[in-house]
């Protein structure tokens, strides 16, 4: 395979000779200015891999060129605006702009590989995501810290991570209370009753015709008017946002389940009744079988709804720890950072926990068509 010329390169290099004719990089006032020597490093960082990326080199050869390029820029230009905070000029954010679209080309050739090796797709399936995380993490620490963002507005990332390595127990009391206790115990019991209720709504006409419209309505009710209702009901304690957990996840399952046990077709059910199969052989033999991706995408759905339903239920009503509780806390005290660190907290375990559950579909369903036409 080999690497094609590109407009994210050729746009990258109009950028770097923009940035040079307009230096310098930061404001005359800068606290330590940039130097020529560094300030000709980033360009040649970006340069010359741009350019070495028009050689007949192989993709995979031009996508390592293209990331050491990008990603060591952007370390230096991010080193040396620290300490410069809103100093930063046009070239500035023109080189940030380059390497960003380096980074962008790196990730194009990356995808369009298609390695043999499994431990390699694996790899490449790891990587190319986690470049594209990473520079949603360069941009902002360097859009925040280069244009002198108010740190109320948006801390950068770098505030962020030292906020959360200096708040672990902090933050290790408030995912205990919010996610193993409210979160795991509604989910559970929230996805367990839902795929029981199915169970018997599909045998019985009577409740499938009555509890989906219901299901409907109640998936439509707004979670800040029920979780101060569960509150009261249920006390301060984690039981309310547990409830309000169960009351969010039950219904994604039923409907998701009802609708799956409809997927097998006429034929395979035809051909059961051929067999002499009851009512539960069929069930557990062909339709909960079909039904598994429809249960497995309300269990997906619900491992983020569970945990947005406990942080909001928190806002209501609960002891003095807990994400929500911690979230709606510290923004009253302006203490921004720590808001932003639970947010990341929680999206890490939100990630986590879909992340788990997308696996055990995995290694459930390996026989899908879905499943295997991804493996392909």
């Amino acid at each position: 395979m080999n690497s094609k010329p590109s407009w994210q390169v050729g746009l990258a290099l109009v950028l770097c000779a923009i940035a040079m004719a307009t230096m310098p990089m930061l404001a005359n006032e800068a606290v330590a200015p940039m130097s020529s020597g560094t300030t000709t490093l980033v360009i040649a960082l970006i340069a010359l891999p741009a350019v070495a990326s028009f050689a007949m080199f192989s993709g995979l050869a031009s996508a390592a060129v293209l990331f050491i390029g990008a990603h060591g820029a952007a370390w230096l230009l991010i080193a040396n605006i620290s300490g410069n905070e809103g100093m930063a000029r046009m070239p500035f954010f023109l080189l940030l702009a380059a390497a960003w679209l380096l980074a962008w080309r790196c990730v194009a050739l990356l995808s369009a590989i298609r390695p043999l090796s499994k431990q390699v797709r694996t790899f490449l399936r790891l990587l190319i995501p986690a470049i594209f995380g990473a520079w949603i993490l360069i941009i902002w620490e360097a859009v925040t810290r280069g244009a002198g963002v108010p740190f109320i507005l948006l801390p950068p990332p770098s505030a962020i991570a030292a906020r959360i390595g200096n708040s672990l127990p902090i933050l290790a009391a408030d995912v205990r209370q919010t996610i193993f206790k409210a979160v795991l115990f509604g989910y559970f019991v929230g996805c367990a009753s839902g795929f029981v209720v199915a169970i018997l709504a599909d045998r019985v006409p009577f409740l499938r015709r009555g509890l989906l419209p219901i299901g409907n309505m109640v998936s439509a009710l707004p979670i800040i008017g029920v979780a101060p209702i569960m509150v009261i009901w249920f006390g301060f304690e984690w039981q309310s946002k547990a409830a309000v957990v169960i009351i969010m996840t039950f219904f994604p399952m039923l409907v998701n389940t009802v609708a799956g046990l409809t997927a097998s077709g006429h034929m395979e059910r035809d051909l059961m009744r051929t067999y002499a199969s009851n009512y539960w052989q069929t069930l557990f033999k062909l339709r909960l079988p079909a039904a598994a991706p429809f249960i497995f995408n309300a269990l997906k759905i619900n491992s983020t709804l569970a945990l947005i339903g406990a942080i909001v239920a928190e806002f209501f009503g609960t002891p003095i720890v807990g994400m929500g509780f911690r979230i709606s806390t510290e923004i009253g005290r302006m203490n921004v950072d720590m808001v932003w660190a639970e947010i990341a907290v929680a999206a890490l375990a939100g990630s986590v926990f879909y992340g788990v559950v997308a696996l055990i579909e995995r290694a459930t369903t390996f026989w899908h068509p879905s499943v295997r036409g991804g493996r392909a």
